[in-house]
């Protein structure tokens, strides 16, 4: 293994980069359109265009991902987290191909993949669980049963999904069936499969999960705990390791069942066994990530190892340089920097990064996607960095992440930091006798009233495609709009074949009447008709944008009048979707 090719972008793009440095590879990286200037692709000791925008037809494709590694010598792939990285096809495809797949067999990323086989693995294994159904559930009606059997809450998941989405969670009798519809739906559009199953929902629980990497020797090492229970819309924001506030007993337990699944599904490589630790202590589990997760930083903090170049390890046949469970050391959280705005709803605000200052001191680390200057797009989701503070024990590491955060600073677009800093105030997150966060507790409890961002979410960073005339043959080049609206004043004049991210202006929003988007994105589903009567405040329709559904609501009561806004169109920050008169 010389050549990494890293299918992925961003952060993680960069992070394998760094390790592929430390290991004396050369890495190979991709990118779309939208990412052409981004950092990872400077990082890179070599990087490729992949034709396009949108994820399916970039990230997601792969075809064009292998022939890249055809074409680049890459000997070896890795995946990263998220887009293909828990996709057994593209792992086989990797294999078929005569590269080395950096990751767990594709019959194991089937296997866990699934979440109803996953429960299957994990049942063999002794792991703890609630009631669930044996597979995905054919229809609403069925979920109903279940939940008539067993008891609300019910979680409804996706089989084939994670992170989150395709995930909904009925309280009562009367919302399963918008519940199985919306998880579906999710689960199609991001998964490509709509099946779900249904399990009963642990209210109020932490989110905590078992950091492991296996070699092909047969040894399970598990790193260590960390608990990522501080989410919005089940996508996680903070986290910390090692998971505080758990017995010895409780510990052991995470240890060895996570040790015990990953044996008895045969895993190699690094991933993540996850849980829900509900209020009065009991544990169950929920799934296993087969890949490197976005906290895996506060594991490597607190333990000493490095992720990445284990995995490295793990795909050359060597053995793990960790046989046994390392001690934690210290305590380290994760926050991530999302160009989000808390103060509306964790609304996702694409834009262009103005200014990216990173903090430093003792314990202090950055890992990012980008630098001053650079684009967050719209195609795909709001992380921008993540900041890691480690400290000799929770309490100095509290007191090194607030000094950190007041000295980072991101210009030019809105981020989760407000949330972050405040969060380091409420005593349900910093008390030194409980963890008194779960996680829904953002949306059930956490009542501060955080200030509007300042920055707005303009359409930035759009590439013009041309097709250029180069000594006879035709050549298409993406560039900074800027840039080709500067050339075409000047009397260029290059054949536009298309334009990448063009959008609509967007309404003005002077007329009370007008419900307008909140973001660029594209309309999921309408969720009343045209001339229903709707109430302030009611949910409308569902927009997605940056990987994220977000309901929008109407701003008064009456009549709603649609615009000639279809579901699966695209619309922009400001543009008129309905009237309410």
């Amino acid at each position: 293994m010389k050549k990494v090719l890293i299918a992925n972008r961003g952060e993680i793009a960069v992070r394998i980069a760094r390790a592929c440095a430390d290991e004396g590879l050369t890495s190979v990286a991709v990118y779309s359109e939208p990412d052409a200037e981004s950092f990872h692709v400077r990082m890179a000791d070599e990087a490729y265009a992949l034709p396009g925008s949108s994820p399916a037809e970039t990230y997601l494709d792969i075809p064009t991902v292998l022939a890249v590694a055809e074409r680049s010598g890459a000997d070896a792939v890795h995946p990263g987290y998220g887009f293909l990285s828990e996709n057994a096809e593209f792992a086989r495809a990797v294999v078929a191909a005569g590269l080395t797949w950096i990751g767990p067999d594709a019959d194991v990323i089937e296997a866990l993949g699934n979440k109803v086989t996953a429960r299957e693995i994990a049942v063999r294994a002794g792991a703890p669980l609630v009631p669930g159904t044996d597979g995905p559930v054919p229809d609403a009606a069925e979920a109903r049963a279940f939940a008539e059997e067993h008891g609300l809450p019910i979680a409804i998941k996706a089989a084939f999904g994670g992170g989150g989405r395709g995930m909904r969670i009925a309280r009562e009798l009367d919302e399963v069936e918008g519940a199985f519809d919306a998880a579906v739906r999710e689960a199609t559009a991001a998964f490509g499969r709509g099946e779900c199953f249904v399990e009963r929902f642990l209210d109020r629980p932490r989110h905590v999960e078992a950091q492991v990497v296996a070699d092909t020797h047969g040894t399970v090492t598990v790193v260590g705990t960390r608990d990522c229970s501080l989410q919005r819309r089940h996508q996680k924001l903070v986290e910390e390791a090692p998971a505080p506030f758990l017995t010895d007993e409780q510990r052991a337990t995470l240890h060895e069942s996570a040790r015990a699944i990953c044996r008895e599904a045969g895993y190699t490589g690094a991933g993540t066994v996850e849980y829900l630790v509900a209020p009065d202590g009991l544990i169950s589990f929920l799934e296993v990530n087969t890949r490197l997760q976005v906290e895996h930083p506060v594991s490597e903090q607190t333990s000493g190892v490095d992720l990445v170049r284990e995995q490295f390890r793990v795909a050359r046949g060597l053995p793990l340089s960790i046989p046994e469970d390392p001690a934690a050391h210290g305590h380290a959280f994760e926050f991530r920097l999302n160009a989000e705005d808390p103060a509306l709803g964790f609304l996702p605000t694409p834009g262009t990064v103005e200014a990216f200052e990173a903090p430093t001191g003792a314990g202090v680390r950055v890992d990012t996607g980008v630098r001053s200057g650079s684009v967050v797009p719209a195609q795909y989701d709001s992380l921008l960095a993540k900041l890691i503070v480690w400290g000799e024990d929770r309490q100095q590491a509290l007191l090194r992440s607030r000094a950190a955060l007041r000295e980072l600073v991101v210009r030019g677009l809105p981020t989760v930091i407000p949330f972050h800093q405040a969060v380091l105030e409420e005593d349900a997150f910093t008390s030194q006798e409980r963890l008194g966060v779960h996680t829904t507790w953002i949306e059930d409890e956490f009542a501060r009233d955080l200030a509007a961002s300042p920055y707005l979410a303009p359409a930035a960073g759009q590439r013009s495609t041309f097709t250029l005339e180069i000594d006879g043959r035709a050549v298409r080049v993406g560039l900074p709009e800027e840039l080709a609206d500067a050339l075409l004043r000047c009397g260029a004049s290059p054949a536009v074949v298309g334009q990448a991210g063009a959008a609509a202006s967007p309404g003005t929003g002077e007329d009370d009447a007008a419900l307008t988007a909140p973001m660029n994105g594209t309309v999921v589903t309408w969720l009343v008709s045209d001339g229903a009567q709707v109430d302030t405040g009611q949910p409308v329709l569902v927009v997605e944008a940056m990987k994220m559904e977000t309901p929008v609501r109407a701003h008064r009561g009456g009549t709603l009048s649609r615009a000639d806004v279809a579901e699966g169109a695209s619309v922009t920050a400001g543009q008129t979707l309905a009237e309410i008169s």
